[in-house]
């Protein structure tokens, strides 16, 4: 799965982006907000561990993010898309009961402070099946590197789960243009298999006088997890999303 993947990208790499430069066109893609967690479940090591929740046994609090991404459109219909979207929630509290957590074991009624860290690194390619005036619908790949960590701290105790690694979604793109200023835009990256599932979908209302500039206010959310013998995992975060769409 993961060769083919990168096989794919490599391809239109090679056999669209060099013969294709002159026809090329650059944008870039800013969002900011507010991220505040849904479900937050976690066991760690998956099968041995206590299962607790991030957002519900201890308080989670609410957070500022930020997401860029980098747009490069090889022609109409082929684009390459670079995306960071960092992460970061904290949480504090105390358990109700002993948390066995990374092979550490925090004991009930004690100050708790836990990191539940998620950052984001992506390429995208998407290929535009259709291109209206009113409508545009296109289906890509993306390459996404995943840097995780969650970790647990008290006064005398401190365990932390690292995670890094690869993770191939399919993305997509809907464009609905209502008015020649107004739109809605539904896109995102999502994938399930065995080993667990990710989806990141925006859902957003769309306004500028041009496709040169556009400013969308809408909701993200970023939902997935993996359940395995090492790590259990399942996180539900909403945005509420301001961005600016911009093309050179």
């Amino acid at each position: 799965m993961k060769k083919f993947f990168f096989s794919i990208i490599l391809m239109t790499v090679v056999n669209l982006v060099i013969p294709n430069l002159l026809y090329s066109q650059t944008g870039v893609d800013l969002e900011t907000g507010l991220v505040r967690s849904g479900y937050n479940d976690v066991r760690i090591p998956g099968d041995t561990g206590t299962l607790f929740s991030l957002s519900e046994d201890l308080k989670a609090d609410n957070a500022i993010f930020y997401r860029i991404r980098l747009n490069y459109s090889i022609s109409k219909k082929h684009t390459l898309s670079i995306l960071y979207a960092p992460l970061t929630i904290n949480s504090t509290g105390k358990f109700e009961k002993d948390v066995q957590f990374e092979n550490k074991e925090f004991p009930s009624n004690t100050d708790i402070e836990a990191t539940y860290k998620f950052n984001s690194y992506r390429l995208t390619y998407r290929y535009e099946l259709y291109q209206g005036k009113s409508f545009e619908f296109g289906l890509g790949v993306t390459a996404k590197i995943r840097d995780a960590k969650i970790g647990l701290k008290s006064n005398n105790l401190e365990s932390t789960k690292e995670n890094f690694g690869f993770v191939p979604l399919i993305n997509f793109r809907c464009f609905l243009k209502a008015t020649n200023q107004l739109g809605f835009l539904l896109s995102g990256d999502a994938l399930a298999a065995p080993q667990g599932r990710a989806e990141d979908i925006l859902a957003a209302i769309t306004y500028g006088k041009s496709d040169k500039f556009r400013i969308k206010l809408g909701y993200r959310i970023l939902e997935g997890g993996a359940d395995n013998d090492e790590v259990y995992t399942f996180s539900f975060i909403n945005y509420v999303v301001f961005g600016v769409i911009l093309a050179f």
